[in-house]
């Protein structure tokens, strides 16, 4: 609601409450028909002042959301939160996925080669990182389609420095190797 709306709304709410003060027994047909006038005013300003849904929960943050009638303010989202919290608590706690300690690792969406499935045949394009090979892509069942994979890569302005391309079956096979492949120390001036 702007100010204008607010200003207009509220003028013409006094002048309908100037009305109730004046109503008596003996007021004529003609005042009433003129408080039914202002009456009908004040509710249409109020009506384009309502931007918003009419709240069907008593709840703060989804005022217009699904109903649950068991909950104390009826917000099913609110609700379902709340059961989740009660239910973790008898569980023991949440159940939070612990990273694994495996000690230093260059993050990675795809994880290390200690995170994969068992293999299949697939051909895994990797790169190194300078202090380990990485997963830089998704497995690819074709080795033509995993190499073009690859000279994209090398095509980019952040590439990085090697990069090899894995057979996986029974076990795992370096197929190719592109660029030379250096250990990097991360602390600069050799750790001294």
């Amino acid at each position: 609601m702007n100010h204008a709306q607010l200003t207009a709304l509220g003028r013409a709410l006094r002048v309908v409450g100037e009305h109730g003060e004046e109503l008596g027994a003996d007021t004529p047909d003609t005042r009433l028909h003129e408080i039914k006038a202002d009456l009908k005013r004040a509710l249409d300003l109020l009506e384009e002042s309502v931007s918003k849904d009419r709240p069907v929960t008593r709840c703060a943050e989804h005022p217009t959301g699904p109903v649950d009638e068991d909950a104390p303010d009826l917000c099913l989202l609110c609700e379902t939160r709340r059961r989740a919290a009660r239910r973790a608590q008898y569980d023991g706690g949440p159940r939070l996925r612990q990273p694994p300690a495996t000690g230093e690792r260059a993050p990675s969406r795809y994880g290390a080669r200690g995170d994969r499935p068992q293999p299949q045949q697939r051909w895994l394009p990797e790169l190194w990182t300078g202090r380990e090979w990485q997963l830089c892509g998704t497995p690819r069942r074709d080795r033509r389609e995993a190499e073009l994979f690859i000279a994209a890569q090398l095509r980019e302005p952040r590439a990085a420095m090697a990069y090899r391309l894995v057979h996986e079956f029974t076990d795992y096979e370096v197929v190719r190797v592109w660029g030379t492949p250096v250990r990097a120390d991360i602390e600069p001036m050799g750790n001294m």
